[in-house]
């Protein structure tokens, strides 16, 4: 008897199916449930008596900054608001644009980069002098290319710092456009934000993202800026985020009046190299998120092979199998619904029934992250 006949013959192949779903089902219903029973709290007369700047790094983004910049200038606060925009090395019209702004906004700060800085690659050299040049503790993060959902986005950001709260993760959402990559894109976005989210509020915080996100100062200055990961491109968000939050003092925000929406790529081979990036930075979170995520990435990948696979090899299994799997869709759908609606992806739910396909598809894509170096750029 060869070893995978003994293998089929004694059912383990079903064994690892269960496990894969299983787990999954674990994920469901003790992290993402957490999130779509979550319930702001209302913070219509909370008052939190700090200032606040905006920080955005630009290179080369004219048109973005002339797009998007006036809805951050145009925010309605009832605290000051400064906004810092890092211009960084740009050679197109950026300057014409950012000069033109300032003499409109009085509370614009543009600082204008010249030179590369030597051995520190990426975004983090350009973002660590808006912040150390920041008048204000409360410190709000977004892209040149994002877009503010309301002009209260700054003020419901802000009213999340009260108590021993030093950092709030928000919501960046793409812009809704025709096609099936922009739903992917969107999709992959949401599935992204289901687990960052659902783990702050499981308290074990581990990532933010910086189209939407906020800290204090004094948290960057204690922990030495990104002086620990200035070797690596990317991770000003989340490898940041994943050294200093705690289950204490980070908290959500995903009320829909403080969400960013940013343009999308629109080619399948921009989205792709722009997620290779992000992913090469996983493998520096702390051990017990790696473990988390990878469990939880493993098991979603092996979900639809062990599926089709189980239903080739195992045919008076056949009921039992697909009820198995059918019990996991019912889970997770009363789950994701609410979440979709909280976080305005509403009209994403019926590719939820196509998530194990998809996820599957795209993690052999792009499965060359785990081994590949980062690129040396920020964009």
């Amino acid at each position: 008897m060869s070893f995978l006949t003994f293998f089929v013959d004694s059912y383990y192949f079903f064994i690892l199916f269960l496990i894969a779903i299983i787990t999954q089902i674990f994920y469901y219903l003790f992290f993402f449930i957490k999130l779509s029973k979550y319930k702001e709290a209302d913070q219509a007369n909370l008052q939190v008596d700090k200032n606040v700047t905006v920080i955005v790094c630009a290179k080369n983004e004219a048109i973005n900054l002339s797009q998007f910049l006036p809805a951050i200038l145009l925010q309605e606060t009832n605290f000051k608001l400064e906004i810092i925009v890092v211009n960084d090395n740009s050679d197109d019209n950026s300057n014409y644009i950012l000069e033109e702004f300032r003499k409109e906004f009085s509370n614009l700060n543009v600082i204008y980069l010249n030179q590369e800085a030597k051995m520190i690659i990426g975004k983090k050299f350009p973002l660590s002098i808006g912040i150390k040049s920041a008048k204000n503790e409360i410190i709000v993060l977004t892209d040149a290319d994002c877009l503010p959902a309301t002009k209260h986005w700054v003020n419901n950001l802000q009213k999340k710092f009260s108590g021993d709260i030093e950092i709030v993760l928000g919501y960046g959402q793409y812009f809704k456009k025709k096609g099936f990559l922009n739903k992917c894109i969107r999709f992959e976005t949401f599935h992204t934000a289901l687990q960052y989210l659902s783990y702050c509020l499981a308290g074990i915080p581990y990532m933010g993202v910086g189209r939407n996100l906020a800290y204090k100062k004094s948290l960057f200055i204690k922990n030495k800026g990104f002086s620990s990961i200035n070797n690596i491109p990317s991770g000003d968000d989340d490898l940041f985020i994943n050294q200093v939050a705690n289950k204490n003092n980070t908290t959500i925000s995903i009320n829909h009046e403080a969400h960013t929406f940013s343009e999308p790529k629109t080619s399948w081979k921009t989205w792709l190299n722009q997620k290779y990036r992000h992913y090469t930075t996983a493998k520096y979170y702390q051990p017990k998120h790696k473990f988390l995520l990878g469990l939880y990435s493993i098991t979603l990948f092996l979900v639809f092979p062990l599926l089709i696979g189980n239903l080739l090899v195992y045919h008076s299994l056949f009921f039992l199998i697909v009820g198995i799997y059918l019990l996991k869709l019912i889970i997770q759908g009363f789950i994701y619904y609410p979440c979709m609606k909280k976080l305005n992806e509403s009209d994403l739910f019926k590719l939820t029934f196509f998530q194990d396909i998809l996820y599957f598809i795209y993690y052999l894509i792009t499965s060359k992250s785990l081994w590949e170096k980062p690129t040396k750029n920020w964009r």
